[in-house]
């Protein structure tokens, strides 16, 4: 195994940081690891917003409702953006455009590119010997962050990343066996996997080093959607002029 993917292999959230920021040369090596990552026609269809204001930290913890949203090195908010091309046109090119830009396959595309290049930089960053988390819990008021970040139509924030030097060392998490996820030819029955992992995950919460629980995968899985969550979303993507159509 080479070096590359021990470090992808033993890659966990970290939830606490020491109270250091990242350095300028840090932040620059970071982003521009994410901006070498693949993307689609080489539209480059995503922003990266570096949040470096206290009362905005704060604010978007209040969002998040986590602590490491505020206390960080440093943090990103990484945004599917469409704006950026649409505004390099001109007005009647701009009208040619719309049918593309407002579409599903245009916010598939600009999803897909923010998601790419932020695992480059979650990548980058661990290899600088810090620790990151993603965090999904910037959508639980999106218009809040919307206008927190005063973003402009074509323009949607999609998640956050904390990046920080590591004060804590938590274990890594299993996942499912390579058969429940690799399948060849076409999909196949799971539930066997899910069963085993079940179980993988019972022996997990009750042998980690932290916070031992009764949990396992499925029964997570079931509290997690038995109640609607974050149904603003749809709206607020439809109302920034994306996946209309």
């Amino acid at each position: 195994m080479n070096e590359t993917i021990d470090l992808l292999m033993n890659h966990r959230s970290i939830r606490q940081f020491k109270d250091e920021s990242l350095t300028d040369e840090q932040i620059k090596t970071i982003i521009q690891a994410g901006q070498a990552a693949s993307t689609s026609s080489y539209y480059q269809a995503y922003t990266i917003i570096g949040v470096t204001d206290d009362k905005l930290k704060r604010q978007l913890r209040e969002v998040s409702g986590q602590e490491y949203v505020e206390h960080n090195g440093h943090l990103f908010v990484f945004c599917a953006d469409l704006n950026r091309m649409y505004q390099s046109q001109d007005v009647e090119t701009q009208e040619k455009m719309k049918d593309n830009i407002e579409n599903t396959e245009f916010f598939m595309m600009s999803t897909i590119d923010a998601t790419l290049a932020a695992q480059n930089a979650a990548v980058a960053s661990e290899s600088l010997g810090l620790g990151i988390c993603y965090l999904g819990s910037l959508r639980n008021d999106i218009n809040r962050v919307n206008e927190l970040l005063s973003l402009p139509q074509y323009v949607i924030p999609l998640f956050g990343m904390a990046v920080g030097v590591p004060d804590e060392e938590p274990d890594v998490k299993p996942r499912f066996d390579f058969n429940a996820i690799y399948h060849e030819n076409g999909y196949q029955d799971h539930t066997k996997h899910v069963e085993q992992f079940n179980k993988t995950t019972e022996q997990y919460y009750e042998d980690r080093s932290f916070n031992t629980k009764v949990d396992n995968w499925s029964k997570q899985v079931e509290r997690k959607l038995s109640k609607p969550m974050r149904m603003d979303v749809t709206d607020f993507v439809k109302q920034k002029g994306l996946n209309k159509r």
